[in-house]
């Protein structure tokens, strides 16, 4: 499954409020348990938080993918959020995050997770998607510049 199959307008949020990326993170895993994809969501925080402070998930061009394996669920879930301030992420070249993907695996899948997580930083690198991503103003405007891919 790509990840374009797997984000839903429902689970991209524009406006992010966080400050920090851990605000960020549970406010895309509150997304995630508002819309019905995630029940558990003090097991994924954990889950998240010691991925992130075991290695952090900032990249670069304003980009962070969060992501951990999990038991909080049986299936891969997405989640997509934006910061027009940008949320410090320690990422690699040191600007702050202002798209942030936050991708959770259920425990025994390896495959699927390292293919999501490669198909979002693969179409950071394209400049025309990356250059429409300024222009979009909505949830649905984010999730057809990826569908245009």
């Amino acid at each position: 499954m790509s990840f374009v199959e797997l984000l839903q307008e429902s689970l991209i949020k524009v406006n992010l409020k966080g400050t920090d990326k851990f605000q960020a993170i549970e406010e895309l895993l509150d997304l995630m348990v508002t819309n019905g994809v995630l029940s558990n969501k003090k097991q994924a925080l954990k889950d998240c938080v010691d991925r992130e402070n075991y290695l952090s998930t900032g990249l670069e061009k304003g980009l962070a993918v969060p992501h951990a394996k999990t038991r909080a669920t049986n299936d891969l879930i997405l989640a997509m959020g934006v910061s027009a301030s940008g949320i410090e992420f320690d990422s690699l070249d040191g600007k702050p995050a202002h798209y942030i993907f936050l991708l959770l695996s259920p425990v025994n899948t390896s495959g699927p997770h390292i293919k999501v997580l490669s198909e979002i930083t693969k179409n950071f690198k394209n400049e025309q998607i990356f250059s429409k991503l300024g222009e979009a103003n909505s949830a649905k405007d984010y999730l057809e510049i990826f569908r245009s891919i």
